[in-house]
């Protein structure tokens, strides 16, 4: 086949895929350009099936300095391994993908995308999915449907589709969702905040501004997939036989089980415990093995196992749907027992410890200043960026009961820490030399510790004494479905998420969603179905939100753990002199006083931040009498500073009288610092044990910067 050139031009974006050009031994591969951006996607199989219920897809998002003209920093000069960015958007073309392989399917494959040309403007996860589904479809994978992603804003209360990344800055809403046809099968969604005058407002959507959004996306999504139909169909390859294994007639062992073993069973159900419930399994399995009947029948181990699995997903789906009652004897809409305690770290800045049923999650919060941010890069950025807020989530295996190592966080953990970010916020604003670190430590699972991790750090920002707008809790949603009967369940537990059809997440405030994550795992999800869980989970969430709200009155900081701030507000005016030529003095006033010091132009807000609250004070004095000194010499322009030699003696006059130290009037009516540490060659406690206001001292000039003049003491006049 010839290489050809397709164009598609849908939802604001002028698309250009290039098939049959390059990477032709590939199953599938497309080159898609959109404006300068670049990125070749390749779909490649091993024609060797692999054993196990499960499709054997592994999807891989690369992006190449050379994209933007750069040399990768560091020792080594090549890309070595994935960002978080990277690692995520990897995540999202697989969570999109997935759904649309066949039942069966157990060909190891592998879909990669390489970024080869970067452009500021492209939004490249869209570009992505967009460019790997085509190599899908393209491909002789009997995959035959065109998944579409689109990225949906809200700019100025206008819902804009693919807004460009400039764009996307000043929008209330970021909604990224892929779907075919009319269904969605993925959602990634975040409430923007916005910063007014300094000052911090929240944007959380409403269930229905929610649903108006998400249906703004579905009728793109429809559009775009079949633009796509039209462009590729007569250019797809002819499908793959595919050589599926038969599983073996497992009929008799699977009637055998359902007579013999149901109570079993159902009590195998009834412990919510992973690890339990597969013991409780695996040991009803070799009891049947070991039986008379199996020996006569040659039942296999592995026939009785999975017979054993298919009638506890059969029953647990025939309670839900049939009973409207789930394993644990829960209603759809009851919300597991919930404890909450926090600040049980005494060491740590603040932290909660949030329960949910089997579910448990530490999170701990650290506070930081400017310099503990997260340095990343981003292909659309040539400049390093900083995060100063991380969430950090950490799955060990002995929260659901298995003994095994402890690695480093992979997809599904960078995941889960990057939703709960997303829904926490927009709650709260941070300064540009600050920085919070959460780290949520779950110690048990059984369903959605995302979500416990939402609420417990909500929590421990308001335990650290962050100034929280609004708690934020989260809840998880599954979905059963069977031909034309569906039940949605609220706050879902493993077993559910394991044998339902959805795993549908919402976070938010009692006043709308800031953030939300669903993964369809039937192919596609009904919107009326969509806007029914959407209502139910935000009841859930508000009963979750009553309980937080109750446990955030008992709060009691870690007062001996957390760092001491002062701010107050000066005139914006006398901040050249706060900081010195060259940054001299402010650099002076933090290794003296061993304080972080933050300096807001826009609204002259002064923030001092120390280990404890004598330094801060201290230093927040000698900051007020900088600026007052230069707000004076700025009134009296033509009045001279006097110039001092070191080592004059003087006779002054004490004026003021401050924790670290006294201000004394010298000659030419400036004021000379006499620091508490000059008063004496022995420890002084209080400076007015040695002297007072309006007393005379004889000083002596141990250095000048300016109108800063450093004294020493010698004796009292």
């Amino acid at each position: 086949m010839k290489s050809v050139s397709i164009k598609v031009d849908v939802n604001n974006k002028n698309e250009i895929y290039e098939i049959n050009k390059v990477a032709k031994q590939a199953s599938g591969a497309v080159m898609l350009r959109e404006r300068d951006a670049v990125v070749l996607a390749t779909v490649a199989y091993d024609p060797v099936g692999v054993d196990g219920d499960f499709v054997p897809l592994t999807v891989q998002y690369i992006e190449k300095s050379y994209a933007i003209s750069k040399i990768p920093g560091g020792y080594i000069k090549r890309e070595t391994r994935p960002g978080d960015f990277e690692t995520l958007t990897s995540r999202i073309i697989d969570r999109s993908l997935r759904p649309l392989f066949p039942d069966g399917y157990n060909l190891p494959t592998q879909i990669t995308v390489i970024v080869m040309s970067g452009d500021n403007e492209v939004d490249l996860q869209t570009m992505a999915i967009n460019a790997a589904s085509a190599a899908l479809y393209l491909s002789d994978i009997p995959v035959n449907k065109n998944v579409a992603s689109v990225r949906v804003g809200k700019i100025d209360g206008t819902l804009v589709v693919n807004p460009t990344d400039s764009q996307l800055k000043s929008s209330t809403l970021d909604l990224f969702v892929s779907g075919a046809d009319s269904e969605l099968l993925m959602i990634e969604m975040k409430a923007n905040s916005t910063q007014v005058d300094s000052k911090h407002f929240m944007n959380e959507l409403s269930e229905v501004e929610t649903l108006e959004a998400l249906t703004f996306a579905g009728e793109a999504i429809k559009s775009a997939s079949s633009a796509y139909k039209s462009a590729f169909s007569e250019y797809k390859k002819n499908d793959l036989v595919l050589d599926i294994k038969v599983d073996r007639e497992i009929g008799d062992v699977l009637h055998f089980v359902k007579t013999a073993y149901k109570e079993r069973v159902y009590d195998a159900i009834n412990q919510m415990a992973k690890s339990e419930r597969a013991g409780m399994l695996e040991s009803i399995a070799k009891e049947i093995v070991q039986s008379d009947g199996a020996k006569s029948q040659n039942w296999e181990l592995d026939d009785i196992t999975k017979a054993l699995n298919i009638f506890k997903k059969e029953l647990v789906r025939s309670m839900i749907l049939d009973e409207r009652k789930r394993a644990d004897g829960r209603g759809l809409k009851d919300v597991r027992d919930i404890s909450i305690e926090t600040n049980i770290l005494p060491s740590v800045h603040s932290s909660c410890l949030f329960t949910r049923g089997q579910t448990q999650a530490l999170v701990a919060l650290t506070l930081g200043d400017g310099k503990d941010a997260q340095s990343y890069d981003l292909l659309t950025s040539k400049d390093t960026l900083y995060e100063n807020f991380m969430v950090h989530y950490n799955f060990p295996g002995f929260s659901v009961g298995e003994a095994s190592m402890l690695r480093a966080p992979g997809r599904r953990e960078l995941g889960h820490g990057n939703l709960a970010k997303r829904a926490l916020t927009p709650s709260f604003s941070l300064a540009r030399s600050e920085t919070i670190r959460l780290v949520s430590e779950i110690l048990e699972s059984n369903g959605s510790s995302s979500m416990a991790t939402v609420c417990g750090g909500s929590l421990a920002l308001k335990a650290a004494g962050v100034d929280v707008q609004k708690l934020i809790a989260g809840v998880a949603m599954g979905l059963v479905v069977e031909d034309d009967r569906y039940a949605i369940l609220t706050d879902i537990m493993g077993l559910e998420d394991h044998d339902g059809d959805m795993d549908f997440k919402i976070a938010g405030s009692r006043d709308g969603i800031t953030a939300l994550q669903m993964d369809i795992k039937l192919g596609g999800v009904d919107q009326s179905i969509l806007k029914e869980a959407i209502e139910q989970a935000s009841e859930a969430k508000n009963h979750i939100l009553t309980i937080m709200e109750k446990a955030s009155e008992d709060i009691v900081l870690n007062s001996n753990a957390l760092p001491s701030i002062n701010s107050f507000e000066l005139d914006s005016s006398t901040f050249g002199a706060i900081i010195g030529q060259g940054g001299k003095n402010i650099k002076e006033i933090i290794e003296k006083f061993g304080v972080n010091i933050d300096l807001d132009r826009d609204s002259g807000m002064v923030k001092v931040e120390g280990d404890d609250d004598e330094s801060v004070a201290a230093a927040s004095e000698y900051i007020k009498e900088v600026a007052a000194n230069s707000k004076d010499r700025k009134q009296a322009p033509n009045k001279p500073t006097p110039e001092f030699k070191e080592g004059q003696v003087f006779d002054g006059v004490v004026k003021r009288i401050v924790d670290f130290g006294a201000f004394v009037e010298l000659p030419g009516g400036i004021d000379g610092l006499l620091h508490i540490s000059k008063l004496s060659d022995e420890r002084v406690d209080r400076v007015t044990d040695i002297i007072n206001v309006d007393e005379k001292v004889k000083v002596k000039i141990l250095g000048q910067n300016g109108n800063k003049i450093e004294l020493g003491f010698i004796e009292k006049v």
